[in-house]
């Protein structure tokens, strides 16, 4: 399911028009978005955790010529299934 394809899904679940769920779900990602900037966490019973985590500075090689690089420390966005979803899937 990509985008649009949710926005449909949601338009049609809650009875609003396509305009309308697409700016409920932008403004979802957005909440999503200033929260993990300002390294919070956002759960959502039953769906699941999004959190910042730690990737930690590591050399690497580039593949086109081999060379050493170093690679630098970064935060990343991670997602952690809650129960309901995972018994969902299962």
């Amino acid at each position: 399911m990509n985008k649009s394809e949710l926005i449909e899904h949601i338009a049609r679940q809650a009875d609003i028009s396509k305009a309308a769920a697409t700016r409920a779900l932008e403004a979802m990602i957005g909440g999503v978005k200033q929260t993990l900037k300002k390294n919070n966490s956002v759960s959502l019973v039953g769906f699941g955790t999004f959190s910042v985590g730690k990737r930690a500075a590591r050399s690497g090689r580039n593949p086109r010529t081999g060379a050493t690089i170093k690679i630098k420390a970064a935060k990343v966005p991670k997602f952690r299934p809650g129960k309901a979803l995972k018994d969902a899937v299962n």
